[in-house]
């Protein structure tokens, strides 16, 4: 097939039931520019649809299932399911309402007969007949016959409308029109759109049958667009015609208004609306079981015995027999029901959400420049963009209710599928592109902007060979990166960098993940090799920041009882002292962490370089949801004499600094003897869950590692050194 069978199954889709028993009662209610707004507004969603289709449909081989097809193949396969069965659902049910209004075009018979011969067909009877007689045709033909069918009543529709055109004012317009306004009831304008809209749907029929279409990167966008604005020009004309034709009285009165202004309107309207409504159907039948077909041809139904039953074709092109009896039974349900105008409003609801996804697909692939999308025919993003609000504004704006419905409904389908195919990509898969367009935009600004630094907060940087042996780094790096700061966790794989090197980093990197998964915080994990400690240490504190702000703080780690490591990590200090970075060493235990026993914080002077960090990066820690249930405490060593001046410093430091400390929680020391500090530190932060005190370069180039010890009876320790004094305003 080629660009024709898409345009006349989406042309006879468009020009459907609504247009001969409904534009009418619209124009004579809101008046003729209150429906030329309304046909506008409901193209600002149809047109970008169009066009966003279009531009997917040429990037991409569009194989059968159409807009299910593309949605599923450019989301992934669960969020493709979970619209591509509401979409299957909604044009099966349309196939019903189709049917229906078409018996509405026997309402002249039947009232003829039983005017004059007493005969009494039901309206239910002739829908239930059509049906069985349209399913039979199609389900034993297949497609081409409905392709061909599909010409002979787009004929006919076309002779109805000419007739139309050329027909006669039902009332003296001349004198009409000088108390006609051409806007009105303005308060019933979106009840009026509610009920037309479904005229502006159907663009997107010939979109099925992209898996019997030869070229359907051609035949698709020419197809879809031209059936788009062909509709929107016929709809305007006939406005126009039928506000020149007959008074809002009238046009109100009469819903099929048509037959009474057409040239021999008595016969031909009838037929002119029988062919648009059978057309509809038709078009609808053709395309429903493809649908169907390709959900199941992805096996994302949960069973594999109904994913084999839809996907069945028959033939050369593949028909899809069983998909297509499935789709006349739920029509039939639906006719024999009656009544579906409910049905009718949540149908239009899942169209609605389909034309959204098509839009957001088109806007997110050209926000998120993936060099693999390169469609032949290019719409613009603000277009998409436009497409998008458009379709969930007014699903809301037509009915709260049924739009509410609508989104629980899909939600609800996407979890159970979502759990189902555990293995398949969700809702991540669509903001990949995004975000990385959005990271790597803000990450240019940040580093732009950080040239002026107002603040501080820690962006930190760890490096560790014992991530699977101990977790406390691990998490330490997670609690600075949950909320105030960033944190980027190292594993570091000592080895020349080679074949078998990469694949061991791709393993454990892929544990990492797993690792951080389990967190509750947003560090970035990595692998590095390196022949030595050192040169890792030299490839890390180069390694540039999150978000375009540059590492601040470099993170080391040892275990306290086996302090084997403690060397090696002086033995570097200088060097990335060099680098003006702040350093933190943990001293890591054995022990379980009590969160509410607290931080305890050993402070000497609060106006020194590190006593600042350290309570910054106390307040930092304390963000975390594990420490939700803890507190931070200061404890000072001073002078006998000095005591009480200290407390009234170290009070109105923490007020005006607006620092979390209770003044209960502030202790102020005696210091008794030079060798007291150590004691004083596994006197009373001996149970502290983390205990926090400062190292400086001159006593560590004195004492070496006996810097770090003697706090055996203290839990985990953090050693500080701060590189500046940070300004606590």
């Amino acid at each position: 097939m080629g660009t024709a069978p898409v345009f006349f199954t989406a042309i006879s889709t468009i020009l459907g039931a609504i247009l001969f028993l409904r534009f009418g009662v619209a124009v004579g209610t809101v008046g003729l520019l209150g429906v030329l707004f309304i046909i506008i507004l409901g193209h600002l969603v149809t047109l970008p649809t169009a066009m966003s289709i279009s531009e997917i449909a040429t990037n991409q081989k569009v194989e059968g299932g159409g807009e299910y097809y593309m949605i599923s193949r450019s989301f992934g396969l669960n969020i493709g399911a979970t619209i591509g069965i509401s979409l299957f659902f909604s044009q099966a049910i349309s196939i019903a309402f189709y049917i229906m209004a078409f018996s509405e075009a026997f309402s002249p018979l039947i009232q003829y007969l039983h005017i004059h011969y007493g005969i009494l067909i039901p309206v239910r009877a002739i829908s239930i007949g059509s049906l069985l007689l349209l399913g039979v045709v199609i389900w034993t033909k297949g497609a081409n016959i409905g392709v061909k069918m599909m010409y002979v009543v787009v004929t006919i529709l076309f002779i109805s409308l000419v007739a139309f055109f050329l027909g006669h004012p039902v009332s003296d317009m001349a004198q009409a029109g000088q108390t006609i306004k051409p806007v009105r009831n303005l308060d019933k304008l979106f009840i009026v759109f509610a009920i037309i809209f479904p005229a502006f749907t159907g663009m997107d029929a010939g979109v099925g049958l992209s898996g019997d279409l030869k070229k359907p990167e051609k035949s698709i966008p020419r197809g879809t667009i031209w059936a788009t604005v062909t509709g929107m020009v016929i709809y305007i004309f006939v406005v126009i015609k039928l506000n020149a034709s007959a008074s809002p009285e009238e046009l109100i009165a009469h819903p099929l208004i048509m037959s009474k202004i057409a040239i021999y309107g008595w016969i031909i309207i009838p037929l002119g609306l029988a062919a648009a409504t059978i057309s509809s159907a038709i078009g609808m039948i053709l395309v429903a079981p493809r649908t169907l077909q390709a959900i199941g041809n992805d096996d994302s139904f949960p069973s594999q015995k109904l994913n084999k039953y839809f996907n069945k074709g028959v033939g050369e092109t593949n028909e899809p027999k069983n998909a297509t009896l499935v789709t006349l039974i739920i029509a039939l349900i639906f006719v024999s029901l009656g009544g579906i105008d409910v049905v009718a409003k949540i149908i239009s609801m899942f169209f609605m959400v389909t034309y959204a996804s098509m839009n957001l697909i088109s806007f997110f692939n050209h926000f998120g420049a993936d060099p693999s999308y390169r469609p032949a025919f290019k719409s613009k993003w603000f277009i998409s963009l436009l497409g998008f609000i458009m379709a969930t504004l007014l699903m809301f704006l037509m009915s709260m209710l049924y739009a509410s419905i609508a989104v629980i409904a899909i939600l609800i389908l996407y979890i159970f599928i979502n759990n189902y195919h555990k293995e398949r990509s969700g809702l991540e898969s669509i903001f990949q592109g995004v975000m990385f367009q959005v990271s790597r935009k803000l990450a240019v600004f940040l580093q732009t902007a950080s040239k002026n630094k107002e603040t501080w907060r820690p962006s930190a940087i760890c490096i560790s060979s014992d991530t699977f042996e101990r977790d406390k780094i691990f998490d330490l790096l997670n609690w600075i990166s949950f909320s105030h700061g960033f944190g980027t966790y190292i594993h570091y794989i000592q080895g020349y960098y080679s074949k078998e090197t990469n694949k061991e980093a791709k393993k454990i990197m892929d544990r990492l993940i797993q690792k951080s998964n389990k967190t509750v915080g947003n560090m970035i994990v990595d692998t590095v090799i390196s022949p030595s400690y050192t040169s890792a240490i030299a490839q890390i504190i180069q390694t540039p920041g999150i978000a375009g702000m540059e590492n601040n703080m470099v993170v080391f780690e040892y275990d306290k009882h086996q302090p084997d490591q403690l060397s090696r990590i002086i033995e570097n200090l200088r060097m990335v002292e060099a680098g003006e970075f702040d350093i933190c060493i943990l001293g890591a235990s054995m022990r379980n962490i009590k969160y509410e026993n607290g931080i305890h914080i050993w402070v000497r002077d609060v106006n020194r370089d590190n006593e600042r960090l350290m309570i910054l990066l106390s307040y930092v820690i304390l963000g975390h949801p594990d420490w939700r249930h803890s507190s931070m405490s200061l404890f000072i060593l001073t002078d006998r004499t000095k005591m009480d001046k200290t407390r009234e410093d170290i009070t109105k430091f923490v007020k005006d600094g607006r620092i979390p400390v209770s003044p209960h929680n502030i202790r102020v020391i005696e210091r008794e003897a030079e060798g007291n500090y150590r004691k004083a530190i596994s006197d009373f932060s001996s149970e502290a869950a983390l205990t926090i005190v400062g190292f400086y370069n001159e006593q560590l180039k004195k004492e070496g590692e006996k810097h770090f010890e003697g706090f055996d009876d203290v839990g985990d320790i953090l050693f500080v050194n701060a590189h500046n004094l940070i300004e606590i305003e």
